[in-house]
């Protein structure tokens, strides 16, 4: 694993958590 992958899997994981967060509490934003 290098450190490029490891930092793109986590930006990744991020936009995916803000996205469905988005999506199921769209009154908090």
């Amino acid at each position: 694993m290098t450190p490029d992958l490891v930092l793109a899997g986590i930006v990744t994981l991020g936009l995916l958590a803000y996205v469905t967060a988005v999506l199921l509490r769209p009154e908090r934003f």
